[in-house]
């Protein structure tokens, strides 16, 4: 065998792995994705506190404009796969306690693909004086890498059964994290283990019976726990005590 006739083997050997990686890349990204339920979308609807709105692709939760706390803005990062309105009963019910909530919409659902998403929202509304960026599982993560890089325009940081692999440990951010007891999804060693890249002043939550999805409305999420609460519960806990660590 020649050189040559070796080369080309060996460029189309390449070329198969090139293409079967593709292929796998491109299944990953279109498949396996969390989809909003009914309460989710029910949850897009305005009433007589919030007004939701559907602006440069983001959703907008835009609470009481007579709330002396709406100088308060929140940006949200979704889970991985998981369509950002499924997070509406959450965000609608933060936005009802005086926030503008900036649900953002993520390219194939992975906030991994722009992860800088919170700069846009923050130029956007420059009459917010108080900014968080808050997220779920990945979500948070990377919700956390853009607060380490952004300290100067974001306040805090919110942590859903998530954390930070990025050091803030020396930074003035209001950090609050929560999780369930039931969650089968976060890797708690992990969590543990990053905890030292957390400010010492961060709010920890631990909701008795809670679990991973039930932050979001998008049904069972494989690998989870089954909750021992209902999701309005979690739901409820999460907002009062986001309320409790930012606002006093």
């Amino acid at each position: 065998m020649t050189r040559r006739s070796k080369a080309k083997i060996a460029g189309s050997i390449v070329g198969a792995v090139v293409v079967v990686c593709l292929i796998a890349m491109v299944a990953y990204l279109v498949t396996g994705h969390y989809h909003p339920t009914d309460d989710a979308y029910a949850a897009l609807e305005s009433d007589s506190a919030v007004s939701v709105v559907q602006e440069s692709g983001d959703t907008l939760f835009i609470g009481p404009n007579d709330d002396p706390d709406n100088t308060y803005g929140l940006i949200f990062y979704p889970g991985a796969k998981v369509d950002e309105h499924a997070y509406a009963p959450l965000l609608h019910q933060l936005a009802a306690q005086g926030w503008l909530v900036i649900d953002v919409s993520m390219p194939f659902d992975l906030t991994i693909f722009d992860q800088n998403a919170g700069i846009d929202a923050i130029q956007r509304f420059p009459q917010v004086e108080h900014w968080y960026v808050a997220g779920h599982s990945l979500g948070g993560a990377m919700a956390a890498n853009f607060a380490s890089k952004n300290t100067g325009s974001v306040e805090g940081l919110v942590l859903l059964a998530a954390y930070s692999t990025a050091d803030l440990s020396s930074t003035n951010l209001n950090v609050v994290s929560i999780y369930g007891t039931n969650d089968g999804v976060l890797n708690r060693e992990h969590y543990d283990a990053d905890k030292k890249n957390l400010p010492a002043t961060t709010a920890e939550l631990v909701i008795d019976g809670g679990n991973h999805g039930q932050f979001g409305s998008y049904g069972a999420q494989a690998g989870d726990g089954e909750a021992s609460i209902s999701a309005d519960e979690q739901v409820a806990e999460t907002v009062a005590f986001i309320q409790q660590a930012t606002r006093s």
